[in-house]
């Protein structure tokens, strides 16, 4: 990627430590560490932390492990967005002060009966803060983005002029809001993650705005599925990836990423395999796809993939 910022590269790994790193993570995590590497730049982890609900005990320290092994080493000391919430409250209040906040009743059950896009049917009345959600009024709409891997990016205009949730009715700091701040915090000038996230860039985008800041480049490389439209995740029991023999993990990922790594490279150690592909990463011939299919077969050794 060819940094249109000036500056340093200052990229990121964000998981949520709802379970172990699985081969999908590894697509993302490799993708966002070569794409820094290969450019001398900054390669931060950010456990996200954030919806406690969904945090599985000792999945952080296992993910940390996990980009070790693999020799997927960061810089600079781990961001736990649990640890952030006076950071975040402090950042509403200026939002709130300049009325581009509002509570919502709204429940989820109501907005699907709309067709799943929320009408801002709360906004202009008013109700307290106390005990509802808290949304922004979406005066920055982004509809379309130019992604490093996708090309042009376009969304609906009933998505991108949405308004939607920025804290939720239990309190807890909303995915949107958090991920901003933290990449805003931390100096991102590059993201590169799953294609998955192609649709929320936009209210990201947007955010950055909001706030009067430049956002990053983005890349979103090809999701890893089990089948058109059915993701690798934790939630769907994606098996966890090898953490004691990681380098035909790492081949297969390189593969998927479409830098055709020798064959040679599994014999080799983990630290001389992520030098390879530091030195020959090609966000170019990375498959311009939402999708990649992840296709297993016990007879032989190695992965294949099906663009979709």
């Amino acid at each position: 990627m060819n940094s249109s910022l000036s500056g340093a590269y200052r990229g990121r790994f964000a998981p949520s430590p709802s379970g172990p790193l699985h081969f999908g993570s590894l697509v993302a995590a490799l993708a966002s560490f070569l794409d820094a590497k290969s450019q001398s730049g900054q390669w931060l982890v950010r456990i996200e932390d954030i919806d406690t609900p969904r945090i599985v005990k000792g999945a952080s320290d296992l993910i940390l492990k996990t980009l070790d092994a693999y020799g997927l080493h960061w810089d600079e000391e781990i961001c736990y967005q649990s640890k952030q919430l006076d950071f975040y409250q402090h950042h509403l209040e200026p939002l709130l002060n300049a009325n581009q906040l509002y509570a919502c009743q709204c429940t989820r059950k109501q907005i699907k009966a709309l067709g799943g896009i929320y009408n801002n049917a709360c906004r202009d009345i008013n109700l307290p803060f106390d005990n509802q959600a808290i949304r922004i009024k979406q005066n920055y709409p982004v509809k379309t983005f130019n992604d490093a891997v996708q090309g042009q990016v376009l969304v609906a205009e009933t998505f991108a002029t949405e308004d939607y949730i920025l804290k939720r009715r239990d309190g807890l700091f909303a995915y949107q809001l958090v991920v901003v701040l933290d990449d805003i915090n931390q100096d991102i000038t590059h993201i590169v993650r799953g294609a998955d996230l192609l649709e929320p860039t936009v209210r990201q985008i947007s955010l950055f705005k909001q706030f009067n800041k430049k956002a990053p480049n983005f890349a979103h490389v090809p999701l890893v599925v089990a089948e058109p439209g059915f993701k690798l995740s934790k939630q769907n029991y994606a098996p966890s990836i090898d953490i004691s023999k990681p380098q035909l993990a790492l081949y297969d990922a390189l593969r998927f990423l479409g830098q055709n790594p020798p064959i040679d490279l599994i014999k080799e150690n983990v630290a001389d395999l992520i030098n390879w592909a530091v030195v020959h990463w090609d966000l170019t011939t990375v498959p311009r796809v939402n999708e990649i299919q992840l296709i297993k077969n016990d007879n032989a050794p190695h992965c294949q993939f099906l663009a979709l």
